[in-house]
């Protein structure tokens, strides 16, 4: 399970996260839509949550 959550899930949680804030900062850069930018903020906000419940998660399953 620990190999798992270490091999696919982190890494997939951090992909996520860095791809919504490249969305943001590129539509930040370009001018684009404040209610766009707001919705990529929570969206990444989120992300990060899921992230650090993985990685937490992961921590926890190698222990046992």
């Amino acid at each position: 399970m620990s190999d798992f959550l270490s091999q696919y899930l982190v890494p997939a949680a951090v992909v996520a996260v860095a791809i919504v804030l490249l969305l943001g900062l590129v539509n930040m850069m370009r001018g684009g839509s404040p209610d766009r930018s707001q919705k990529l903020m929570r969206l990444r906000v989120l992300l990060q949550f899921v992230a650090i419940v993985v990685i937490m998660a992961t921590i926890w399953a190698m222990g046992h």
